[in-house]
């Protein structure tokens, strides 16, 4: 049987650094964006035949190869939103008396670049991946997008611990898009939906003699993260303490009023 530990203890550490290191490159000052962005170009351009070829493997190794080419596609549209390159043809506050859809198709005109770049790689991955016996790579970048929607729709919607201070100056006006509220309908659905899809990912991990046992345990390990950072947006204050050390160079800048 696998060691589980080994490959929960790797997403943890991957998760934290990557996550650290992308929060470290995006707040440092913008002349640095064009050599951060096109250093991590470089991984993307190895990450997606990595991908392809990895997926013909049932082997760990296989797993681990796919599972780490899907977070580094995943960095590299992150890095692209939070440099500023890729977000959306809206880049001014919400106005103050938008509420209901209008304000729904603000949001997503804020946001629609990047979206759209997500669907785009999400596609290229189906398509390397399509038919392959290991989906590690193919269910890692599924678990992220859905997650991320889902955080998204939940900050929309209004949660008590707003990551704001996550968010670089220049994307301060996406704060005004959030919403601080005790509670959301969205919320225990998000919760519910997240471990109900994480049930047969660890049945499938524990069991000794299943396929690509390894890939399970990964994806579990990371879908159970992502279901940790939406509890963080319930309670007060713990997310940026996580990834203080490196944001050294982050303003809190007064976010502008944009016009009605």
């Amino acid at each position: 049987m696998p060691d589980h530990g080994v490959s929960c203890l790797f997403v943890i550490l991957l998760w934290w650094l990557s996550t650290g290191l992308i929060v470290l490159l995006c707040a440092l000052p913008r002349r640095t964006f064009p050599w951060s962005l096109g250093g991590w170009s470089l991984i993307l351009a190895a990450a997606f035949p990595c991908l392809a070829e990895s997926a013909r493997s049932t082997g760990d190794v296989g797993s681990y190869l796919s599972f780490l080419s899907a977070i580094a596609i995943w960095g590299w549209l992150e890095m692209g939103f939070l440099t500023g390159y890729v977000t959306g043809p809206r880049k001014v506050p919400c106005p103050a008396d938008a509420t209901g859809w209008r304000r729904f198709l603000l949001a997503v005109a804020a946001l629609l670049y990047h979206e759209l770049s997500i669907v785009a790689v999400g596609a290229l991955v189906l398509v390397l991946t399509w038919g392959a016996p290991n989906q590690t790579g193919s269910l890692t970048f599924l678990i992220l997008m859905v997650m991320r929607i889902s955080a998204k729709l939940n900050l929309f919607l209004g949660v008590p611990n707003l990551p704001e201070a996550l968010l670089p100056a220049r994307l301060a006006y996406l704060k005004t898009y959030f919403r601080c509220r005790k509670f959301n309908p969205l919320f225990p659905v998000s919760i519910l939906g997240s471990c109900l899809a994480a049930l047969p990912l660890a049945e499938k991990a524990l069991a000794s003699d299943a396929p690509l046992a390894v890939g399970s345990a990964l994806t579990f390990t990371l879908l159970a993260l992502a279901v940790l950072e939406h509890l963080l947006l319930m309670l007060p204050g713990p997310e940026l303490t996580l990834w203080k050390r490196a944001q050294p160079y982050v303003r809190t800048d007064p976010v502008e009023k944009a016009p009605s």
